[in-house]
């Protein structure tokens, strides 16, 4: 009985791991650097965490957990809330659309996926940022997170698939 139990917690703790490792990014990406103008183009770490955890283990990330991640990312980023809700749910959307594709495919195939993902994300914030804002607003912040995430990605992604390889269980 008692083994059961605590298999079960180590099993919980376990999946529950994609979820806490994108919430700690979220929070660092968010607070970890107090540098001057650093929050204006830091990288969307969480972004690059639910777009990862979406093709290789979408059962580890589900849909109110990316809810949640982006919640907490708008409330800690001070952004109108809603909107890092929103982008993460549609790009959490298409990315499960697209797993099947994904699967299975090379790094660099996976990575060209985060590289138009990621586009796709920063055009439609910029667009709702604009439209909140009741204008056009320079969209170079929003450039320079877009190609931090995108070289940040295989250093993410790399560290998410040796966790995968080495603490998560197959399914």
């Amino acid at each position: 009985m008692r083994r059961t139990v605590w298999h079960r917690m180590d099993t919980l703790s376990r999946q529950f791991t994609p979820v806490l490792l994108t919430l700690v990014l979220v929070v660092l990406g968010v607070v970890a650097l107090h540098a001057p103008g650093w929050a204006r183009v830091a990288p969307l770490l969480s972004l690059l965490a639910v777009y990862h955890w979406a093709v290789y283990r979408p059962d580890l990330m589900p849909g109110y957990a990316v809810f949640a991640i982006g919640l907490l990312q708008d409330v800690l980023g001070g952004t109108p809330l809603g909107l890092f809700t929103l982008l993460y749910l549609v790009a959490y959307g298409v990315v499960v659309s697209q797993q099947r594709f994904l699967t299975g495919k090379a790094f660099f195939v996976v990575w060209l996926g985060f590289v138009l993902i990621s586009a796709g994300v920063m055009a439609l914030a910029w667009i709702l940022l604009s439209a909140m804002s009741g204008g056009v607003i320079d969209p170079e912040a929003l450039l320079y997170q877009y190609l931090l995430g995108v070289g940040l990605y295989p250093v993410l992604a790399r560290l998410f698939l040796s966790w995968q390889q080495k603490i998560l269980r197959p399914v």
